[in-house]
């Protein structure tokens, strides 16, 4: 039985008989009882362990028990016991502060993962396809932002919203969420991310990607040579076409055409004739009414319009609506009314009710009603020219800033039966005018705006917003539905040609 008593009760077994429980009588003669001492075993791997810890008495005092674990030694006592540590009854012990507080972190941990499992089965839970069909583009992207995978499909259908809309901050967030997925080898995805940077008009950015791909096509090609043409950077579109030919790739006939909107865009005239020419000789390409306008553009919008008129009457095929209207727009753009007057009546002749359209003041119809977007603070606002009268102190410091800069309004773009102060006072009160207005007091200093109009811009807000953008030395980009204008210290990127 000795192999069961621990070697920190040696100093207490004196008082403890061989049979454990008969205490042996002390001897009157002796002034210390007789004590049988106890030897630790032989061998040293085997630990000694009391029966009971409880039963043990403390060496010091026998009417304290000390607990489990506890090492005999001095200390004060009480009645209830050690002050240290007061006597607990078995089976009730206490844990550690130690094990008290990582019981904790182990149950925070496990509540924690338990709420973000939830989380994640939520987010995983996410049909990204039926909120693109809904028409809830943000939301499926802050899905994808937090972790919800995508495949193909749901990149093609976002990248395609954000060409639609036109926004360029979500097309960029989305391209992010593209490089982290990581699908490799994808061409049709970098085509897509390309076209939405260019109908975005952020031909630096769809530059970036387009020159990191391999195995470029004749329409990718294309698209970046009229990107440059609809944002008035025709000779990097010129240039662009150049690296095609070294490239090995042969152009087709609407590549010619994006060459000659480009020349147009840079006002190329000789470079853009030479192209003209090399279609037919070199490439074999009839040309088609769409390469004969892009000559009359290449004329008309350097102001070469006598040019376009012996062009137009050289032409190997009849000339169409099309042509007249073209060059009808540019006699009145550079102010030309012989000509103006010659090419509608012919076009009349065409289609009589144009003469109807242009003499009836009557103003547009519902459906046709002029829409602004503005970009500002990562969202957009919407202005539409309802009440054409209706006053609006935001514009009146603007407008008497512009009438001392030299801008003169440009009475013939009203098509109402009024006088001439209301006239003037209509065009002031135009819907891009409206969104710059209120882009400028709502954004901060030498903040770009982005305007996005789905009607074609007028001459006078033409004029207009190019004095805006000197005097409050800010770049104004105005999309209207034929290309970009980048407005910038007074001069447009187009070249006064919308």
């Amino acid at each position: 039985m000795a192999s069961l008593v621990s070697p920190s009760l040696y100093a207490s077994a004196s008082r403890i008989s061989p049979d454990f429980g008969h205490p042996q009588t002390p001897n009157p003669i002796s002034p210390r009882p007789t004590t049988l001492p106890l030897r630790p075993p032989k061998n040293p791997r085997l630990k000694l362990k009391p029966l009971c810890t409880y039963a043990a008495p403390n060496a010091d005092n026998p009417r304290v028990y000390r607990r489990r674990g506890e090492s005999a030694g001095p200390r004060s006592t009480t009645k209830y016991g050690t002050t240290e540590n007061p006597p607990r009854k078995p089976g009730r012990e206490t844990p550690p502060k130690d094990a008290r507080d990582s019981a904790e972190k182990r149950e925070v941990g496990v509540s924690r993962e338990q709420s973000l499992g939830s989380v994640r089965g939520g987010l995983e839970g996410a049909d990204l396809m039926s909120l693109l069909r809904e028409g809830k583009v943000e939301e499926a992207v802050g899905y994808m932002e937090q972790g919800v995978p995508a495949d193909c499909a749901v990149f093609v259908s976002l990248l395609e919203s954000c060409e639609n809309s036109k926004s360029l901050d979500l097309g960029k967030r989305v391209h992010d969420l593209l490089r982290r997925f990581r699908f490799p080898g994808d061409v049709d995805l970098s085509e897509k991310v390309v076209r939405m940077y260019v109908k975005c008009g952020s031909m630096r950015d769809a530059r970036r990607v387009f020159d990191r791909m391999h195995g470029k096509d004749v329409s990718l090609w294309r698209l970046m040579i009229s990107g440059y043409a609809a944002s008035s950077q025709g000779n990097d579109g010129l240039l662009l076409f150049e690296q095609m030919r070294k490239a090995g790739l042969l152009p087709d006939g609407k590549t010619f055409a994006a060459v000659l909107a480009a020349c147009a865009s840079a006002g190329a005239i000789k470079q853009g004739l030479i192209h003209f020419d090399s279609m037919r000789n070199e490439f074999s390409i009839v040309p088609s009414i769409e390469h004969y306008l892009g000559v009359i553009d290449v004329y008309g919008s350097s102001g070469h319009l006598c040019e376009a008129w012996d062009f137009v009457e050289k032409m190997p095929v009849e000339p169409t609506l099309e042509i007249w209207e073209a060059l009808r727009n540019y006699a009145r753009i550079h102010g030309d009314l012989e000509l103006e007057d010659r090419a509608e009546e012919l076009l009349v002749a065409l289609d009589p009710a144009q003469a109807i359209a242009n003499k009836l003041p009557l103003p547009p119809r519902r459906k046709h009603s002029a829409v602004n977007m503005i970009e500002e603070k990562n969202k957009l606002s919407n202005y539409r020219c309802i009440e054409p009268y209706k006053e609006m102190g935001s514009s009146r410091g603007l407008n008497g800033q512009m009438r001392e800069a030299g801008y003169v309004p440009d009475t013939r773009y009203v098509l109402h039966d009024i006088d001439e102060e209301a006239k003037e006072q209509a065009l002031q009160y135009h819907s891009e005018r409206l969104a710059i207005a209120y882009g400028l007091i709502s954004t901060p200093p030498r903040t770009t705006l982005r305007i996005m109009k789905n009607l074609r811009i007028c001459g006078d807000c033409h004029n207009a917003i190019k004095i805006m953008s000197k005097i409050v030395g800010r770049e104004l980009i105005v999309r209207d539905n034929k290309r970009f204008h980048h407005f910038r210290d007074g001069q447009c990127s187009c070249g006064d040609f919308w």
